[in-house]
């Protein structure tokens, strides 16, 4: 894990099969349940196999296997693990990923049974988040991340773990086990991570207050992974932020200027990509950032129209958005919208890879919807069209104001030309009498000018 301290990576590397190398030869398994899923299996590993080629691990097979009862030793059957293990031994693999969550017991088990190291979904990807993180900020949430996941998995095929500590160290008393002390310097890094990342949220806090005092309105951009947000930030901002067809492209976020019809200036946010069954310690680590998206005034959806699974990964994006607080307008009926939350628009991304009979659905469908625009950002197709959609949403239900302004204030008057509609404007001595068209936010932005 990049960025780790050497004392806690000679915890985790303990064992030489602990890492994940790039270009690893893997197999993905995958477990079905009697539960409800919003996907099939093969979507399933084929979102898995994306995921594992973005750290570079060479899938060469994948399978899945119906669960009738989650075995608490190992989640799969008997019969099924020698399924597993055979496949291991077919395809040369060195790494099992398995498309689903595995306790430390399961997760050891399994190794034992295949013969070869198995990571499940979160420690996947966890191993991607860690290799992109940029910022110190993105690294210390990273590391936040990892540490609470292997907190719990210490006693994964260790041989020290029963050697205990004299009582003449400053580190540990008399009989204190190896894995206690390994745990408590575990501890004590996350305290200290969380100490920084609260620093961190202090300032992000006043950098976003010192925004919501400056007369221009944030929009952030929100979706899956791959669903195109990136390549839609530099569509809009004529920016080079890092947008490829990989999982997990962005990872810290990133905020330009632009300019839209009516509004002059506007802050565009770019998140990071949202996955089905995001970690909890991901969502808990990245809350700060994620946070981002809490002060917008406005929330772009972009999703990936094109996939065949684009409704479940609308749905897993809005699930996230209701764990940070956050449902507006567009959201699934289930969620629910707080008083304050920003209103969505979504951006149906992708129309360049549609076929004639599914634009055809795509555009009926949306024509029915006022939150809805299609586009392609690839392209430049719709992207007008959003721009127009954003415009509107961020001025509706704009309300006439009378104000009074000082005649010498000409950066209020200018302002007020920028972000409303001014309908008449008569100077009076030493002040100006202006009626003005602006819209709630714009006028609560207004009021807080000079202020801080």
């Amino acid at each position: 894990m990049r960025g780790f301290p050497a004392n806690l990576m000679a915890i985790f590397n303990r064992d030489s099969d602990d890492e994940v190398a790039r270009g690893a030869r893997a197999v993905v398994v995958h477990a079905e349940t009697h539960g409800p899923e919003r996907r099939d299996s093969d979507a399933r590993l084929e979102e898995a196999g994306g995921l594992a080629l973005a750290i570079g691990i060479d899938v060469r097979a994948a399978q899945a296997f119906r669960v009738r009862d989650r075995k608490p030793a190992t989640l799969f059957g008997s019969g099924q693990v020698e399924q597993i293990a055979t496949l291991v031994n077919q395809e040369e693999a060195e790494l099992v990923i398995v498309d689903n969550a595995l306790s430390p017991v399961q997760q050891s088990n399994l190794e034992k049974a295949v013969g070869a190291k198995v990571i499940d979904r979160t420690g996947l990807i966890l191993e991607i988040f860690g290799e992109r993180a940029a910022t110190n900020e993105g690294r210390l949430q990273v590391e936040l991340a990892h540490l609470d996941y292997q907190a719990g998995r210490l006693v994964r095929s260790w041989t020290h773990l029963e050697r205990q500590r004299g009582g003449f160290g400053f580190l540990g008393g008399p009989g204190e086990t190896q894995i206690e002390a390994d745990r408590r310097m575990i501890r004590d890094r996350m305290a200290k991570i969380r100490k920084e990342l609260d620093q961190v949220t202090r300032t992000r806090g006043l950098h976003r207050a010192r925004r919501q005092r400056a007369p221009w309105p944030v929009i952030a951009l929100v979706g899956y992974t791959n669903a195109g947000k990136s390549t839609l930030f530099n569509r809009l901002t004529g920016a080079d932020v890092m947008a490829e067809d990989l999982l997990f492209a962005t990872l810290d976020p990133t905020m330009r200027q632009i300019a839209l019809p009516g509004l002059d200036k506007a802050i565009l946010s770019d998140t990071v990509g949202f996955v089905s069954d995001l970690p909890t310690q991901l969502i808990a680590a990245f809350r700060a950032t994620l946070e981002e998206v809490l002060s917008a005034d406005l929330i772009v959806h972009v999703r990936d129209i094109a996939h065949p699974d684009s409704d479940a990964q609308r749905d897993d994006v809005l699930d996230v958005l209701s764990e940070l607080g956050v449902a507006g307008e567009g959201a699934l009926d289930r969620a629910q919208a707080e008083p304050a939350a920003p209103p969505i628009i979504e951006a149906w991304n992708k129309l360049d890879l549609l076929d004639a009979e599914a634009e055809a659905l795509a555009r009926e469908t949306a024509s029915r919807r006022d939150d809805v625009v299609i586009l392609s950002a690839l392209t430049g197709e719709g992207v007008a069209d959003l721009q127009r959609a954003i415009s509107t949403k961020m001025t509706a239900g704009a309300k006439v104001y009378g104000l009074r302004i000082a005649a010498a204030d000409g950066a209020a008057l200018a302002w007020l030309h920028e972000h409303g509609e001014v309908l008449s404007s008569d100077a009076q001595g030493e002040e100006t009498r202006v009626e003005v068209r602006l819209s709630d936010a714009a006028f609560a932005r207004f009021g807080k000018r000079g202020q801080g």
